[in-house]
């Protein structure tokens, strides 16, 4: 798949997981948070949880599921650059989590949302 197709792809699922945390009443607070080092695909405020997701799109499940691809790499990296939101943001007491939301499908997606995916060690 060439980049621009890849990039579609991408922006295809986190359009979709966006819908999906909005219907189920998440506040999205930042798309494609970005600092030196690490991305976050996006930021979302529920409840009291300011919550960092990554969105990862597969169009059929061959090759594992989605969230298989999040490396312990990029955890450390969504980690780091949560920190920085958090810090720049003024959240110093906020409750956080980091979940996954899983993509997959061609004309109908599905959606599969993991909280608590991983966690700060």
């Amino acid at each position: 798949m060439n980049l621009d197709r890849r990039k579609q792809a991408g922006n295809f699922a986190e359009t979709a997981a966006t819908r999906y945390l909005a219907a189920k009443g998440y506040q999205i607070l930042v798309q494609n948070y970005k600092v030196h080092g690490g991305e976050i695909d996006i930021i979302a405020k529920d409840s009291d949880y300011i919550v960092f997701i990554e969105v990862k799109y597969r169009k059929q499940l061959d090759y594992g599921r989605p969230a298989e691809a999040i490396t312990v790499k990029k955890q450390r990296t969504m980690i780091k650059a949560a920190r920085t939101y958090l810090a720049k943001e003024g959240f110093y007491e906020a409750n956080c989590r980091f979940d996954i939301i899983e993509v997959f499908g061609r004309e109908h997606l599905d959606v599969n949302h993991i909280e608590n995916a991983f966690w700060e060690s």
